[in-house]
């Protein structure tokens, strides 16, 4: 009895301090820097946020890891955040980088930032028409359209032209 009341005090206790360790520190996202969008093209504008430094609070940015060096992060309007933005410079490589702020309390959270050559955001469809040579009868150009609708009926006439000969027998 007393080996079995040891195992299970034993297991509760691990259970209990597992939890403690698996628990954030403070309530809500507050240990983390939100950055959107997560992933971005070069010459893109990210903008990051945190509720890390609280309601009046300030932080200073730090974006120097991808090469758009510091910005501020300042009071919002949205619930306890501090808001800043900052560009990603079209020279940038394709990776993963560390976006920091450092609370003016000097607490530092940390966010990732992907930088990749094609976006995800948004796809770009195709519009107008297709150079492809041959033409259309909705063509940007009716002119062209009428010279090839009357290059058909001559090459048409003659075909018929030169069939209606050898039906007869006169040869080509």
């Amino acid at each position: 009895m007393r080996r079995t009341a040891r195992l299970v005090t034993g297991t509760a206790l691990a259970v209990a301090a597992a939890g403690l360790a698996a628990a954030p520190a403070y309530g809500g996202d507050a240990g983390s820097l939100e950055v959107y969008p997560s992933t971005v093209v070069p010459g893109g504008d990210v903008t990051v946020n945190t509720s890390a430094c609280g309601a009046d609070g300030t932080a200073a940015g730090d974006a120097s890891a991808v090469g758009a060096g510091s910005f501020t992060l300042a009071p919002s309007a949205h619930e306890q955040d501090v808001i800043g933005q900052f560009r990603v410079p079209p020279s940038a490589q394709p990776g993963t980088y560390e976006i920091v702020a450092k609370c003016a309390g000097g607490r530092q959270v940390t966010g990732d930032l992907m930088v990749t050559l094609t976006s995800t955001r948004e796809q770009i469809h195709p519009r107008g028409h297709v150079k492809t040579g041959v033409g259309g009868a909705l063509g940007p150009d009716p002119v062209q359209t009428a010279a090839g609708v009357a290059a058909l009926a001559v090459a048409a006439a003659g075909g018929t032209w030169l069939l209606h000969r050898r039906a007869r027998g006169d040869g080509i």
